[in-house]
């Protein structure tokens, strides 16, 4: 018994230690798996995080470029838009599709037809940029060689724009293509034979050669010269007055201004002479004179207050025959307009008011309703009244008959701008006049007909080129055609000595179709207005913000980068640094 419990003891306590040995050595394989699981997932950690550091190193470049590829595709997308919005604002798609056009070789242009240009303004450079010149023979005559932005002309008196920066030269538009695609000559045209079909030209420049003068035939002449200025016949106004015409104009008021105020600065200089140095007239209350005015005024309170003591005592007069300036505008905007320029010290404005008389110091005026007449004193005297026809073009008029060539406005042509009573003479811009359909001197008109009668030449060239061979073919059917030429300049709205196919194919066109894009004017101290006429309604705008739509117009009419980069410098060195008030 005794035996018996003894190993049942021994047997116990071997089964207790046993039992123990087992859970020490779990614990021990729980530790170390523990251990072992914590090491593991610490390794897998490293791991991962190493991953994600090589990750994020490898998206960090193409986050950078995805950022630089968005901010590139949104200012592609920029420049793109801002280049589809300048081309259908510019109605200028074609001239980008023109450079991929296939072109007659240069061996076979001088048997087209000869196109003579006469002018570099609005109506003939716009004919020229759209006229496919591999079609024809194209020479270009005028008397400057270069194409001037007139509507910041006036700018330029008073250095908001530099001259320079609107000005574009004339031969940069007879390349293309790499090639010579129109020949240019600096000369001033001094006459027109409409039968013999032959131009007559002159230098007119300060340098002359041994050759001076020649003759150039034409197929189809294009006259696009503008318009002189309006004096009335008023006597003295063409030898005292400074006009806005051209780039000297835009000189020679320039110096005056500063002149005056120089010369009012001499010591013992009376003060009555003074006063009359100190006086500017302005005479035309159009758009053109209002401009002037406003522009004067901001010269006058932004610099030169700021550097010659007697500028406060500058005054302005802005005469005007009519009873209101701006007639073209609405009445709401007049009313604005007359208000505003009359609100500064400096500036008055003379309505129903005519100049009848200028003389070296002094201007007669003639009240139009009571019919008295006053003379006043003046420094500087601007004429801004309107057009009257050049030279050449009163010269073509006459060689046809004034019997047909009867407005005093210009060249009277139809619907397609063929000169009445004339074979192969087109007359577009200020130069020409539809009687039936009248449309106001203005670079918009005149772009727009130019735009137009480019294109028809490139429908027509075909039918035009067919038409020169036949006469040259048959030189006697031609002679005979010369000798009845005149009898037939007596038929009103006849084109003598034309081809029928070619007369049908003219009709077939569709006619001129002018569409208004609405005026605008700057009126002084950062403001404008502007008018858009619709069918049925008139909208109208005045203030700061049609200012900025008035510089946003003009800036993308400029026709080139060159000159829209040089204008946009000129505005932002004017607007920080100030106008320049040295002469020269």
């Amino acid at each position: 018994m005794i035996s018996r419990a003894f190993s049942k003891v021994n047997k116990n306590q071997l089964i207790k230690t046993v039992s123990t040995n087992r859970i020490v050595a779990c614990k021990n394989n729980q530790t170390q798996f523990i251990q072992r699981f914590s090491t593991s997932t610490e390794n897998s950690n490293n791991e991962q995080n190493q991953q994600q550091q090589q990750q994020q190193q490898q998206q960090e470049p193409k986050k950078k470029m995805n950022k630089f590829a968005l901010w590139g595709g949104l200012a592609a997308a920029g420049l793109g838009g801002f280049w589809v919005i300048d081309m259908i604002v510019n109605d200028d798609f074609d001239s980008f599709t023109d450079k991929f056009r296939s072109r007659l070789p240069e061996s076979e242009r001088k048997k087209r037809p000869k196109v003579v240009i006469l002018g570099t303004g609005w109506g003939s450079l716009c004919f020229l940029r759209k006229l496919h010149t591999d079609l024809f023979d194209v020479t270009i005559i005028s008397p400057r060689n270069y194409f001037l932005f007139t509507p910041l002309l006036v700018g330029g008196t008073t250095g908001t724009v530099e001259v320079r920066s609107i000005m574009e030269p004339i031969r940069k538009y007879c390349k293309r293509a790499d090639a010579e695609d129109a020949t240019f000559y600096e000369a001033e045209c001094l006459s027109v034979d409409p039968v013999s079909k032959k131009v007559k030209c002159y230098d007119n420049s300060a340098v002359k050669g041994e050759v001076s003068e020649f003759e150039l035939e034409y197929d189809h002449l294009i006259v696009g010269v503008g318009a002189d200025n309006q004096t009335f016949g008023i006597p003295g106004v063409k030898e005292n007055a400074c006009f806005l015409k051209e780039i000297n104009d835009t000189r020679n008021i320039r110096d005056k201004i500063i002149d005056c105020l120089e010369t009012a600065s001499y010591p013992g200089q009376p003060e009555k002479e003074i006063d009359r140095l100190l006086n500017f007239v302005v005479v035309g209350g159009g758009p053109s004179g209002v401009e002037f005015t406003a522009e004067l005024n901001d010269f006058l309170q932004s610099d030169l207050l700021k550097t010659y003591p007697l500028a406060k005592r500058i005054n302005v007069t802005l005469v005007e025959a009519l009873p209101h300036i701006l007639t073209i505008f609405d009445k709401k905007i007049i009313d604005h307009v007359e208000k505003r320029l009359q609100s500064s010290n400096n500036t008055k404005i003379w309505t129903k008011t005519a100049v009848v008389g200028v003389r070296e110091k002094e201007i007669t005026v003639k009240n139009t309703t009571t019919k008295e007449e006053s003379i006043h004193p003046y420094g500087l005297l601007v004429w801004a009244t309107g057009n009257t026809p050049r030279k050449i073009t009163t010269q073509i008029m006459q060689s046809i008959g004034p019997n047909i060539q009867n407005n005093r406005r210009g060249l009277v042509v139809d619907d397609y701008f063929r000169v009445s009573g004339a074979d192969g003479i087109w007359s577009i811009g200020d130069a020409s006049i539809n009687p039936s359909k009248p449309l106001a001197q203005t670079a918009q008109v005149a772009s727009q007909q130019g735009r137009y009668l480019g294109r028809l030449f490139n429908q027509l060239a075909e039918e035009m080129n067919n038409d020169l061979i036949k006469k040259r073919e048959n030189p006697e059917a031609h002679k005979e055609e010369k000798e009845k030429q005149q009898e037939k300049l007596n038929l009103f709205n006849s084109i003598t000595g034309s081809n029928k196919s070619f007369e049908e194919a003219v009709k077939e066109k569709p006619l001129f179709k002018y569409k208004h894009m609405g005026t605008l004017a700057y009126v002084g101290d950062h403001q404008a207005v502007a008018e858009f006429k619709g069918d049925h309604s008139t909208t109208v705008s005045e203030g700061y913000i049609t200012y900025y739509l008035w510089r946003s117009v003009y800036f993308t009419k400029l026709l080139s980068v060159r000159n829209r980069a040089l204008v946009s410098f000129d505005w932002l060195k004017s607007s920080i640094f100030g106008r320049d008030i040295s002469r020269g």
